[in-house]
């Protein structure tokens, strides 16, 4: 059997740490920049992340990954926050993001276009309800998947909601 994805073997490792402190793990990047490896974590707070909290996380998280092992090529561990244009990944993102202007890039056209923009009405049973204008309104049906969610046709899906 083969070993698991690095990203998901991280985010086995640490989301337990980060739930314990208080904190979300938004999402877990592992990939090859130039010649060198980059492993990006994202956490998340009520009110925000803080310089220290991210210090914490980076100095956990190392430990945890050299004691495990789980990334065999040397890497340059980054630790933020999702910033203002955060990927909606998650179904609690898409609930947190209800009310709130958002962007969707299809990467196959739906109805002649590949993206939308507007404010995310609902999301429910799997559904994005987007208000794009006062004339006209979307519904995406998803499906979840390891890599972001896909609509019941096959159109991946990529959604970024703003913080305000």
């Amino acid at each position: 059997m083969g070993k698991a994805p690095v990203t998901q073997s991280v985010i086995e490792l640490i989301e337990p740490g980060l739930l314990a402190k208080g904190l979300e793990l938004v999402d877990v990047e592992f990939k090859k920049e130039g010649k060198n490896w980059v492993l990006r974590v994202f956490i998340d707070k009520e009110g925000g992340v803080t310089l220290e909290d991210c210090q914490k996380i980076s100095r956990l998280a190392g430990d945890l990954i050299e004691v495990e092992e789980v990334i065999e090529p040397a890497y340059t561990m980054e630790v933020s926050s999702p910033g203002l244009n955060r990927v909606l990944k998650k179904e609690k993102d898409f609930i947190r993001f209800c009310g709130k202007k958002i962007s969707v890039q299809c990467h196959a056209p739906l109805n002649g276009k590949k993206s939308f923009i507007g404010c995310l009405i609902n999301f429910k049973n799997q559904s994005i309800y987007l208000d794009m204008d006062a004339r006209r309104s979307l519904n995406l049906v998803l499906r979840c998947r390891s890599a972001g969610y896909r609509s019941t046709d096959g159109r991946l899906l990529r959604a970024i909601g703003r913080s305000q």
